[in-house]
């Protein structure tokens, strides 16, 4: 029990970055119905914009002042080809069959992980990525912060606090609502709905920059394939919270990353269960746990149940 609070810190920051892309997923959802499955390769090419950043600024300069130029690096990178996938991608299917665009963004995000693998120096291995020096910080004896992971701590929180009161205070806010309520509707209102979508998919590949830079001083490394897994975990933490919710793929994620700490800490340690256990099964836990939470509660943990229309 003494190692239970720095596991449940250790999933916190994890779920958090979660969090983060999931949000991305869920903007993109909310309003244009569209699962973005190459969502995770946009917080990848976040990470190698805020890269790109990090090496032309000379080595005299420190991380903590270099951080905001990455963000801005990264954020321009995953933007530009979030809104680019949008306008050239998806626009032209969006009355086609929803198996057409699900099956052009499996495509396209094969597409991005081979652009960024052929075309970006030394991209075919991991390339490192800065960290922060010093010692983890303490707040208690036994329970110590990662100075990597108080990034994304601070960052996720206010991120997501910020698009909500967007959303829910400001006029673009409430024409992203009434879109995603009743694009047709909206349009018919006044509403520019094809701004309203490309600035869903632009906010979402601002909040996936801000994710792959905290990926990148987590791990200490980016690669082209990183993408993959961070996006489907991100998905089913979205699903998890309730697709659509803001504050849902938070909770979706935080719920997820606590998980999967906790089962990795401590499922090896139950008797009979000694090979389910460690790092190489918690992929597995974290689905078993989203199966579970779609058993007993379908539309997710926020998710708000919609009546079946005659």
């Amino acid at each position: 029990m003494h190692e239970l609070p720095q596991t449940l810190v250790s999933g916190l920051a994890l779920g958090t970055l979660y969090g983060l892309i999931a949000i991305g997923y869920t903007m993109v959802y909310g309003i244009v119905q569209l699962i973005n499955f190459a969502h995770g390769e946009i917080v990848m090419i976040g990470g190698f914009g805020a890269l790109t950043v990090r090496l032309w600024l000379p080595d005299t300069v420190p991380l903590a002042a270099a951080l905001p130029l990455m963000l801005l690096g990264g954020a321009l990178a995953s933007v530009a080809v979030a809104t680019a996938a949008e306008r050239f991608a998806y626009r032209p299917l969006r009355g086609a069959p929803r198996l057409a665009p699900l099956i052009t963004a499996i495509g396209l995000s094969i597409t991005l992980q081979q652009l960024v693998w052929a075309f970006y120096p030394d991209a075919k291995k991991s390339r490192s990525f800065p960290q922060f020096h010093g010692d983890a910080l303490e707040i208690t004896a036994g329970l110590h912060l990662q100075r990597d992971d108080l990034f994304v701590l601070a960052a996720a929180p206010l991120c997501m606090l910020a698009l909500g009161l967007f959303v829910a205070r400001s006029r673009t806010g409430r024409a992203m609502q009434a879109t995603a309520q009743d694009p047709d509707t909206a349009k018919l209102m006044g509403i520019n709905t094809d701004r309203i979508i490309v600035l869903a998919f632009a906010i979402g590949g601002a909040f996936a920059a801000v994710a792959a830079v905290a990926q990148g001083l987590r791990a200490g490394q980016i690669n082209f394939e990183m993408g993959f897994i961070l996006g489907l975990k991100a998905f089913t933490a979205a699903v998890l919270g309730g697709i659509g919710n803001i504050y849902g793929a938070m909770l979706g994620g935080v719920v997820l990353g606590i998980a999967e700490a906790l089962s990795t800490t401590y499922i090896q340690h139950i008797p009979g269960m000694q090979q389910l256990g460690g790092a190489g099964w918690k992929d597995v836990w974290a689905f078993v746990l989203l199966i579970v939470v779609l058993l007993v509660r379908p539309q997710g943990l926020l998710g708000e149940r919609v009546a079946d229309r005659a």
